[in-house]
Order: C-alpha cells, then structure tokens, then sequence
C-alpha cells in the first residue's frame, strides 16, 4: 500500500541539458528503490554489516553485526549547492521535500515541482513554475551533521525561520500519552536492527500512528516525517508529534514550521527548545515514560 510520503514519481529526464538519473515528480507514486513499502513506515537500505568483537560476560567472540548507515546528501537548489546533510540513506526525497518546507525554501508542497537526482547522494530541487527562490538566502557554510540540524548557518539570525499559527484547540490526554513510548517503539523497525536511529512520529490525539520515519539524525527523522505527509496535507494542526529522544531547538522549530501544535519526547527538552515553545504557543512535553511526563510549556493543551 502506498503511503503519502511515496507521491514522488519516477520518470525519464531525456528532454532536460543535463543529465539526470532520474526525476521525482509530485502528484502520483515512486517506482521503489531501496527499500520495501508499508502503510506507515518504511524498511531503510541504510543499515550495513560488520565484524566485531563482542564481550559477553569473560567472553570474547567475533561476530557480525548490523550497523546503521550515515552518509552525506548534498541538496541542490536548481543546480546550487544548498546543505550537505548527513543521514541513514533511504527516503531521500522525503528527507528533501521536508528539508526545503521545515528551512522555510518553500513555503508548501504546491512551490515544488519535483526532485532529480544527479547521483546517489546529491538531488536537485525543482520549485514549480513561477516559484523563484534566492539559493544564496539558504546556503550553509558548511555540512549539517546528523546530531545538529542547524550547523553550518552563516548567522545567528538565519537559525530561526518564521512559522504560522498553531491550533490552540487540540488536546490531547495523558492516558494517550502514556501509550506513545510503547507504540513507536513497536514500529522501530530499523533500530531492532542496528541499536542506533533515531524515530519521528505522527500521531491522532486518540493515539493512531500516521506515519513513522527513522533517521540517524533526529531532526532528520522529522524533515523525512514531514516530506511523507507534505504531499498529501499541509499542514499538521490536528496531529501530534512524537520523537524518540530528546527534544532539541531544531525539533520544536521543524514541527512549528510544520504546524504540530503538541511536540512530545521520551528524553529532556533543551532550554532554547522550551523557550522557542513558549513564545509560539507550542505544547512541549519530555520525559513520557508510562504514566509521568514533564510539561514544559503549554500545559492547556494536557487533559
């Protein structure tokens, strides 16, 4: 069953000077590449094997091991360089589309016409016609890292971007909240294999999971959360967001951007990531295990 992250077609790009692998287009579904599709999460290529030396108890054996795959993306603005971001390959124009709409390049899925790839890791963004975007307002210095999502801006005031509104009426209870930790970790299928992703979440207030996606990055994780819902809605005022570690600056900014009014976390939330919170009126709650939690801003929206 297609999902609505996999509205990304794949199609020749014969007609077009330079040449191309492929092209991604919005509106019906991709050929699969590397990986296999379900209803809401997907199984990643990006997991490799290894020798190791494993100690159990006094003993030591070589085995092998499944470890997960970080490698660079570089994402191109109609031919200019834009970010290099470091990720766990697999969904790549999810990650894209999310990068571009959670950074503030486009402004919704309508100003995208398509992603083409000109290798395995570098892509081309292709805003719709009548869509001009200045690249050189989105340019990073240097790579993001998948720890860091913000790393490499030129300046302090290109971190933060500028959101809508939040919905004040969504609500959301603590019994669902309970339930979260046990209902992503039942869907972590990639980090059974290998101990080390990441996970986003999309989640109804009744505890439904949407969508999950799975990164080394977490704010990667979100950008491929984003970019697998964008192209069916825009935004996500009715759905709460939940991530399987902390809750940093970047995280709160991403959902915002992408109109998540409740952003939930298993682990603590930044300081800046609080305040961010507050002052756009974002409920920011960490630490939910079983039936505690820790509301650090916009306690309402908890019943």
């Amino acid at each position: 069953m297609a999902t609505p992250g996999d509205e990304l077609r794949l199609q020749t790009a014969s007609n077009r000077v330079a040449p191309k692998l492929r092209t991604y287009d919005l509106g019906t579904p991709p050929l699969p590449r590397s990986f296999s599709i379900s209803s809401t999460f997907l199984i990643m290529s990006g997991i490799v094997e290894r020798k190791v030396d494993r100690r159990a108890g006094s003993v030591w054996q070589q085995v092998d091991d499944r470890i997960v795959e970080e490698s660079p993306l570089e994402i191109r603005l109609e031919g200019t360089p834009l970010a290099v971001v470091m990720r766990t390959p697999g969904q790549d124009t999810e990650l894209i589309l999310g990068f571009a709409l959670t950074e503030g390049i486009l402004t919704g899925p309508h100003e995208l016409a398509g992603i083409d790839e000109i290798d395995a890791n570098r892509w081309d963004l292709r805003p719709a016609g009548g869509v001009f975007v200045d690249p050189t307002r989105f340019q990073r210095n240097f790579y993001s890292t998948s720890s860091c999502g913000v790393c490499g801006k030129a300046s302090i005031d290109a971190i933060r971007i500028s959101s809508g509104p939040l919905n004040p009426e969504l609500r959301v209870s603590v019994d669902v909240l309970a339930g979260l930790p046990e209902l992503m970790r039942a869907h972590q299928i990639n980090f059974d294999e290998t101990g080390g992703l990441h996970a986003a979440a999309a989640v109804t207030v009744d505890g439904v999971l949407i969508t999950l996606r799975e990164d080394v990055g977490r704010h990667n994780a979100v950008d491929k959360l984003v970019g697998a819902l964008a192209p069916d809605r825009w935004r996500f005022g009715d759905l709460v967001l939940f991530v399987s570690g902390r809750i940093s600056f970047e995280v709160v900014q991403k959902a915002a951007v992408a109109g998540f009014p409740i952003v939930c976390g298993i682990s603590a939330a930044s300081s800046l990531a609080v305040e961010l919170g507050e002052e756009l009126g974002m409920t920011v709650v960490g630490f939910v295990r079983g039936d505690s939690c820790t509301v650090y801003c916009g306690r309402p929206r908890i019943v």
